[in-house]
């Protein structure tokens, strides 16, 4: 892995970090850590750069893109920030929540970034790594997950360059990530606070600061599902097939054969399996999910992976929504 250079986590190497600027100033792509998974960065402001994402990831062009920042003040040049968008910013960031906001008139934000829509997705992630890349870049970075779109995300470097390695100029490996699922997506462009996609930060602390609940996107909402990533493609998904196990089931699933097949879960299965990889708690089964899809993958033994449904509470709500996602057809 030519490409991939190990840097620390806590103090990042400043030599590094301006290499990998460098290359995003020049138009390249960095693939980079975050708390939630690792991403595939470039110049947010850069059309031309931006649309390298979409053709390294095979990602459809109306999937809009999220735009990082090293701090807060810094979106002031790109979104119109309400009283309460600003408040979540103080509380929540940096860390695992992306706001949708209505985009700032004059602002230089391509249409790539965006999608062509009138809103734009921000962010500020907590990992040294990325928060000095962004600061030494200047720029706010687009930087989707670090994979072949619908693949399982990333969680490690060696992830990254299984996928992708041949299309990032760069990929900083601080080892592994934090939360393992990506952020939570909510939408404030309306009265209601909508939660376009689980994630990292768990919607009942959201909601607990807002005082008032999170509103899951209805019918006459349609158009705000497309103001978020990962929710309208499969995402997320294994090279073999992913079925979904609720223990709360009185039989074990019918037409599986355990032999051929991995499990992933938070509890023993009640039969034997090729491969199991339990978990002690949700959000260590959040944070290895995808490594575990990639590694089942790739042994020869398993032809499929039955994942264990969890309680829809804290970060099972997000591990959830991503199980559903790579069990999809």
């Amino acid at each position: 892995m030519p490409n991939v250079v190990k840097i620390d986590k806590w103090n990042p190497d400043p030599a590094i970090i301006e290499r990998a600027a460098s290359v995003l100033k020049e138009g390249g792509l960095v693939a980079f850590p975050t708390e939630t998974v690792y991403g595939l960065g470039a110049d947010g402001l850069r059309a031309e750069a931006v649309r390298k994402i979409y053709a390294a990831k095979g990602r459809p062009q109306d999937n809009p893109l999220i735009l990082h920042f090293s701090a807060p003040q810094e979106t002031a040049r790109i979104a119109k920030s309400s009283r309460r968008a600003l408040d979540l910013m103080e509380e929540f960031w940096p860390g695992p929540l992306t706001l949708v906001l209505p985009l700032l008139d004059g602002s230089r934000v391509p249409k790539e970034v965006t999608a062509g829509l009138s809103t734009v997705a921000i962010r500020m992630p907590a990992h040294p790594v990325a928060l000095a890349l962004i600061e030494a870049t200047g720029r706010p970075l687009a930087a989707p997950s670090a994979n072949r779109s619908g693949r399982p995300s990333p969680t490690d470097a060696r992830a990254v360059a299984e996928d992708l390695g041949r299309f990032a100029d760069m990929i900083l490996d601080a080892g592994g990530v934090d939360i393992g699922l990506e952020s939570t997506v909510i939408d404030l462009t309306g009265e209601d606070v909508l939660l376009l996609r689980p994630g990292g930060l768990p919607a009942e602390t959201i909601a607990a600061f807002l005082g008032s609940p999170l509103r899951t996107p209805g019918a006459s909402d349609s158009p705000a599902s497309k103001r978020s990533p990962g929710v309208r493609y499969r995402h997320y998904a294994p090279d073999i097939d992913v079925l979904i196990w609720d223990k709360k089931d009185a039989l074990f699933m019918s037409g599986v054969d355990p032999a051929l097949s991995g499990f992933v879960g938070l509890t023993k299965p009640p039969v034997s399996f090729a491969r199991s990889i339990i978990f002690d708690s949700p959000e260590s089964y959040a944070r290895g999910l995808f490594a575990s899809f990639r590694e089942m993958e790739s042994d020869g033994a398993c032809r499929r992976i039955v994942a264990e449904w969890p309680e829809a509470e804290g970060i099972g709500l997000a591990l959830r929504d991503r199980i559903k996602r790579a069990a999809a057809r």
